[in-house]
């Protein structure tokens, strides 16, 4: 899978406002800014993510993803 390819399927189902993704085809490392975040815990955001990869993960066609997961104004509040 491809950054794009990932990227593309991240933003299909998830609605990102900031969305940024690099990594070397097996290890993924991403920042995602969505509103769907507001009032989740870090574990509730990171499955929300891995929600929109399915089978993918489990048939290792995306082996590893490390993620930043924002609200809009924890984003905002960032140190640019």
């Amino acid at each position: 899978m491809t950054a794009e390819e990932l990227k593309q399927l991240i933003a299909s189902h998830l609605p990102c406002e900031h969305l940024e993704l690099s990594g070397d085809g097996r290890h993924w490392y991403a920042t995602i800014v969505s509103g769907e975040f507001e009032g989740r815990r870090l574990i509730q955001r990171h499955q929300r993510v891995y929600a929109t990869l399915g089978q993918k993960m489990h048939t290792d066609e995306v082996h590893a993803l490390s993620m930043k997961t924002y609200t809009p104004a924890e984003w905002a509040a960032q140190p640019k």
